[in-house]
């Protein structure tokens, strides 16, 4: 089987439905972000804040060019580089979680994790409505995944990837 990566924007639920599809498929999980954190020793807010977006850009682009046949979540903003497209579109399929941004400020509202969510409300839709249409532009499919549960929406990939 090719490489799965899910793409869609913070808080999306791309790490906890990537864990469902493990399940389902006993494929290897790895989340880019947490592989980035590995690799460095250091946290994303912190790559983020020494080294700048740009920085971690081109690690999340390291990620996708070493790691391969496995499911892999990726950053919310995996979709702005180009070779990274490139790259996902050589070795696997796109899946795209789309959720709402009211659906994401719910489940973000009390994550500090996140550099690019500690931003004012007008930035943060101005970043989602700005991704929304890179996703949709790059997916190779499109999950709905609001008021689902991980597993509905892991088996939902699995029957659309086998369509």
């Amino acid at each position: 089987m090719k490489t799965i990566y899910l793409i869609g924007f913070m808080g999306s639920g791309k790490t906890t439905v990537g864990k469902a599809l493990h399940e389902l498929l006993q494929l290897p999980f790895v989340d880019t972000d947490q592989w980035i954190e590995e690799i460095t020793g250091d946290s994303i807010p912190n790559i983020f804040q020494l080294s700048g977006e740009e920085a971690f850009r081109l690690l999340e682009l390291q990620a996708i060019q070493e790691l391969s046949k496995a499911i892999i979540a990726t950053g919310g903003g995996i979709v702005e580089k180009e070779d990274n497209i490139e790259m996902m579109k050589q070795k696997g399929i796109i899946i795209y979680l789309k959720t709402s941004l009211k659906e994401i400020s719910q489940r973000l509202q009390n994550d500090n994790s996140r550099p690019l969510w500690q931003t004012s409300i007008s930035q943060r839709e101005q970043l989602y409505q700005k991704r929304c249409h890179l996703y949709e532009k790059y997916a190779d499919k499109t999950i709905s995944t609001d008021e689902k549960t991980s597993y509905q929406i892991a088996q939902e990939i699995v029957q659309r990837i086998n369509e």
